[in-house]
């Protein structure tokens, strides 16, 4: 892997770097949000690490300038804050996973080879429909009706995967490994990433396709 680490934290960038570079990785190391968003725009990496408190830029803007500049390189956010809602605040500025700290070095890694996976390998190419829902899974196009959906990559999973196995419920265990494997986060993940993919497919919709059988799963379906 070729990573960027964004992390002001000058003896956890160090820990993260020896251990990385032991493992056959290389890596670059940015100390502040400006500094790493130049890195990020100038170079080509597999993944970025992004810590969220970082002086100059904190790391929801810098992650919002890199995807409104169309970079999409995956961006795993590294956080103390452990509640909901600033887990999908990290995720609706672009971020396509998190790490609370403290964590495992060797999860970290873990979940940066999931997600350079998930950018480089695509299932079959289709075209998924359920109801006046439609994923192209070649060119990663989502409508609703006429209207355009724009979603993060975990999100886009998430729907492809509830997609594909409509209109069966699906239980949670069963997706999460389908999106991370034998890695899943911590429980809230799920949660935060459903909460972004129902926004943006039913917000403005009058008939709600995501639905959630509570102690089952998770289900897409136009059935009323």
């Amino acid at each position: 892997m070729n990573l960027l680490l964004i992390e002001d934290n000058r003896d956890l960038a160090s820990n993260l770097f020896d251990y990385f570079e032991l493992r056959g990785h290389t890596m670059d190391i940015a100390h502040d949000g400006i500094s790493g968003l130049h890195f990020a725009s100038a170079n080509q990496y597999d993944v970025i690490v992004l810590d969220l408190m970082l002086p100059g830029m904190d790391g929801l803007t810098l992650c919002r300038r890199l995807r409104d500049a169309g970079r999409y390189t995956p961006v795993l956010m590294l956080t103390a804050l452990d509640s909901l809602n600033d887990k999908i605040a990290g995720l609706e500025a672009g971020a396509d996973d998190y790490v609370v700290k403290p964590f495992a070095l060797r999860e970290v890694e873990a979940r940066l080879q999931a997600l350079i996976r998930r950018a480089q390998v695509r299932e079959g190419t289709s075209t998924l429909q359920v109801g006046d829902l439609s994923f192209n899974t070649g060119t990663l196009k989502v409508r609703r009706g006429e209207r355009v959906i724009e979603l993060p990559p975990i999100p886009l999973k998430l729907l492809e995967v509830l997609m594909r196995h409509s209109p069966r419920v699906m239980p949670r265990e069963e997706v999460e490994r389908a999106i991370w494997g034998d890695s899943p986060p911590d429980s809230d993940a799920l949660r935060a990433h459903l909460h972004i993919l129902r926004n943006a497919v039913d917000k403005k919709s009058d008939q709600p396709l995501i639905k959630t059988l509570r102690g089952i799963g998770y289900q897409i379906s136009n059935e009323q």
